[in-house]
């Protein structure tokens, strides 16, 4: 198992396309085409994450968890659910 994560996610950019989302050393980028459940969302709400374990994002305000792999490859995550918050 890997170490334990010992820096808190940072929402460092939010556009009308997306945000960034800063883990540790690497950003990551959110488009909402991709995770449309952030589209309505708040900077509030999506600045508030919790990232519990290497592999696991929480935004409790919206009730959304991803895996950090379905971000780095939403290709392999087909979207199962459509709408927004």
């Amino acid at each position: 198992m890997p170490g334990t994560v010992i820096s808190a996610p940072e929402i460092t950019h939010v556009s009308q396309h997306g945000f960034w989302l800063l883990l540790g050393n690497e950003e990551l980028l959110l488009p909402f085409a991709q995770f449309p459940w952030f589209r309505h969302a708040t900077i509030a709400q999506i600045n508030t994450v919790e990232w519990p374990t290497p592999d696991h994002l929480y935004w409790p305000e919206l009730d959304i968890d991803l895996s950090v792999a379905s971000i780095r490859h939403p290709e392999s995550f087909p979207l199962i659910a459509e709408g927004g918050v």
